[in-house]
């Protein structure tokens, strides 16, 4: 059951960066992430009245004041990478985090993948490489060193690394409380405290934002995002962190679909091989369970 939550949880992000990276043409990023969280806390809201509320220890409270922060700064480098740059040549450097992961979430919660399961997630991060497989000819190092050219790369880098954390700290949240408790507080916590830094960043945009409605094009982002949210944390709960994220990352293969056809970007067939390599991982991890 696991393996759908994850898939759902995988086309839900998706589409969420495909329709948040259209909203950015117009409008400032810190208000359009800022908007994503607030258009996701009705549904998340709604959920909860079916929650039993847990009882809650300091455990909880460590991991989630300390993966709160971390993940206000992931949320602004990820909106910025979308905005600078394009989805196919961005979300690919999300399959990092499970490679991360192998060490991270042993380290923090004990876990350990099967060497199935390790095999598949190199697989999914080395499919991340050969997505720009015209980049190789220039030389076996060439797509590392032109990282520094794409800052949203550098960003999602940024991203990959500081999600093997709250990942491994949601996991704890999560055992000890619930899944979807965990998700909508974390949620409503997050949004609130993205408030000022967004009401600040966006202080010169926000007459505009207000005036042309341009927050009406967050209502559907914020919704597939909440959907996300809460399979991802029912997902969490079911399998081991570095399994459940790389089934998740699939995302980037359906993002880069997006990136063709919704904004016409380039080099789409060249990272064909990476997306095989993706998939591959994928039955090895999903098997190996």
């Amino acid at each position: 059951m696991w393996v759908v939550f994850a898939l759902i949880s995988a086309f839900t992000l998706a589409t969420s960066d495909a329709l948040t990276k259209k909203a950015l043409n117009r409008s400032n990023e810190y208000l359009v992430a800022w908007f994503r969280f607030i258009f996701s806390l009705p549904l998340l809201l709604i959920l909860w009245l079916f929650v039993p509320a847990p009882k809650l220890d300091a455990e909880f409270y460590r991991a989630f004041a300390i993966a709160l922060p971390l993940e206000i700064v992931t949320i602004i480098l990820y909106i910025k990478a979308l905005r600078v740059s394009p989805l196919s040549l961005t979300l690919p450097f999300l399959a990092l985090t499970p490679v991360f992961l192998i060490f991270i979430s042993y380290l923090l919660v004990g876990e350990k993948v099967s060497l199935r399961g390790g095999a598949g997630i190199f697989l999914i991060a080395a499919g991340s490489y050969t997505l720009n497989i015209s980049e190789i000819k220039k030389g076996l190092l060439e797509p590392f060193r032109s990282i520094p050219r794409e800052k949203g790369s550098v960003f999602m880098i940024g991203v990959a690394l500081i999600y093997c954390f709250t990942a491994s700290l949601g996991k704890i949240a999560i055992e000890h409380s619930s899944p979807l408790f965990f998700a909508i507080t974390y949620y409503i916590a997050i949004t609130i405290c993205l408030a000022p830094i967004a009401l600040w960043m966006g202080r010169k945009e926000l007459k505009v934002f207000f005036s042309e409605k341009q927050f009406k094009r967050l209502v559907m982002p914020g919704i597939f995002f909440a959907v996300m949210a809460a399979t991802h944390m029912a997902a969490m709960k079911l399998t081991k962190v570095a399994y459940m994220i790389s089934v998740k990352r699939l995302s980037l293969i359906i993002g880069i679909t997006y990136g063709y056809f919704l904004f016409r970007e380039d080099n789409i067939k060249e990272r064909l091989l990476g997306a095989i390599l993706m998939l591959i991982g994928f039955v090895l991890v999903v098997t190996a369970v």
